[in-house]
């Protein structure tokens, strides 16, 4: 660009000036200096472009709105922007209240996951293409009821209280829940996981627990059908309420719309907690996982009671073992215990005969030596002396003293031999202490 050097000399100063008389002057001026200056700034621009193009003020102005609008929806295109049914540029302003506030600002695949931020910028896009003013200079009927529309969508999604009672109650945000054939299809974690996603916008409790996959945990899936039979919602009806009168002086009116409002409300409340519960209960029924955890429990089930049998059976077997050798082993020591009575039995008989022959051969012994007296006949006196005192000595024999003292007289023959050990015996008996002084006197 070429520099333009401008001659700009200082204005004079009027006639009669009040500054002459007064004025002293108490410096000068220094010498003026030479400055290229370059024109640049959007003044300058604009200056240029209204040259170039041969506009007026106005013809610019125009001009170049209609530039920012375009850029603006161009700008916009891609992220918030969608076809505008034609039906609903011609709604009423004042049916405000049942219209799809994101429809109108063109969020309907948005919804309640539109940001703040494009709320303002897609209110700003329509603002700048429905504006009434718009539509005047490109000479269009001024109706403004759409742009009325879009004021009153902004006015409810930018203010966090109103869209979330209009969140509440849009039934366009809601999946409808697939039926059964479409759930058996394979397509059933995708088609529920869309519905609960939908539905869990409403939960006071964050983060809402997913559906899953055929891959989840049973700990998992009772979470979440917990989470859901035990849901804390937020929704509420107020939006749907009927507009109470401002009428100060028909108090009665208010309050009947009022108790009417909450009414409704937890009328609709109940519906919709209902709704939701037979959702879960329709889920649940259709989730091939809970069939599978039946089966894997009843198998754990069968499994436990397999090995509780097989346990209870081996346990009755050992007891029955343990019985059977308790048996053996009773039966057994009572055949000994009856054995030993028998041989003991036999032992005490075969003794006993011992010592009944034993006792014979003491009393022949006792015949072989005369009964003691020596040479002839014994008197019957000394018969029954000696007899007596022989059997007072087998009493005070036990069995074994008896076999010995029967092994000594075996076979003798000699009176007075066999008297020796009688007498002997007799001692024996006496310095044992079992016999006394005077006893047996026949063999003193």
């Amino acid at each position: 660009m070429d520099t333009v050097q401008i001659a700009l000399p200082l204005p004079v100063l009027p006639e009669g000036w009040a500054g002459e008389k007064d004025f002293k002057a108490i410096g000068s001026l220094s010498q003026a200096t030479d400055r290229n200056i370059e024109p640049v700034g959007p003044h300058f621009l604009a200056h240029a472009r209204r040259k170039r193009h041969k506009r007026t003020f106005s013809e610019d102005d125009r001009i170049q709105a209609q530039a920012n609008v375009k850029k603006v929806e161009d700008d916009d295109a891609g992220e918030i922007s969608e076809p505008e049914d034609p039906l609903l540029l011609q709604r009423e302003a004042k049916d405000w209240k049942t219209q799809d506030h994101y429809a109108v600002l063109g969020l309907s695949r948005y919804r309640y996951k539109a940001t703040e931020d494009q709320i303002k910028r897609a209110h700003r896009k329509k603002v700048l293409k429905h504006h009434p003013d718009k539509k005047a200079a490109a000479g269009q009927a001024q109706d403004d009821q759409f742009f009325k529309c879009i004021q009153k969508a902004a006015e409810v999604l930018l203010d966090p209280v109103k869209r979330r009672q209009f969140d509440s109650v849009d039934e366009a945000a809601d999946v409808e829940p697939p039926t059964k054939k479409e759930s058996q299809k394979g397509n059933f974690y995708k088609l529920w996981g869309k519905v609960f996603e939908s539905e869990a916008r409403f939960s006071n409790k964050q983060p809402v627990p997913k559906l899953g996959n055929e891959n989840s945990t049973k700990a998992e899936v009772e979470e979440f059908y917990n989470f859901w039979y035990n849901f804390d919602s937020w929704r509420t009806f107020e939006y749907l309420d009927e507009d109470v009168p401002d009428d100060n002086e028909n108090r009665d009116q208010k309050r009947h719309v009022e108790r009417k409002n909450q009414n409704a409300r937890r009328k609709k409340k109940t519906e919709d907690t209902a709704r939701l519960r037979k959702l879960v209960d329709d889920c649940l029924s259709l989730d091939v996982r809970i069939k599978k955890f039946q089966q894997e429990e009843r198998a754990q089930k069968n499994k436990r009671r397999t090995e509780k049998e097989a346990e209870q059976k081996r346990l009755a077997e050992e007891a029955a073992k343990k019985k059977e050798e308790e048996a053996r082993i009773q039966a057994e020591k009572e055949a000994a215990e009856k054995a030993a009575k028998a041989d003991s039995k036999k032992a005490k008989e075969a003794a006993k005969n011992a010592a009944k022959k034993n006792k014979r051969v003491v009393r022949a012994a006792v015949k072989e030596a005369n009964y003691f007296h020596g040479a002839g006949d014994a008197p019957a006196a000394q018969i029954d002396s000696a007899l007596n005192d022989v059997d007072l000595i087998i009493t005070k024999l036990d069995n074994e003293e008896l076999a010995t003292l029967t092994g000594k007289l075996n076979g003798k023959t000699d009176a007075g031999e066999i008297t020796t050990i009688f007498q002997e015996e007799v001692k024996r008996l006496l310095g044992a202490g079992k016999l006394k002084d005077g006893e047996a006197k026949s063999l003193s």
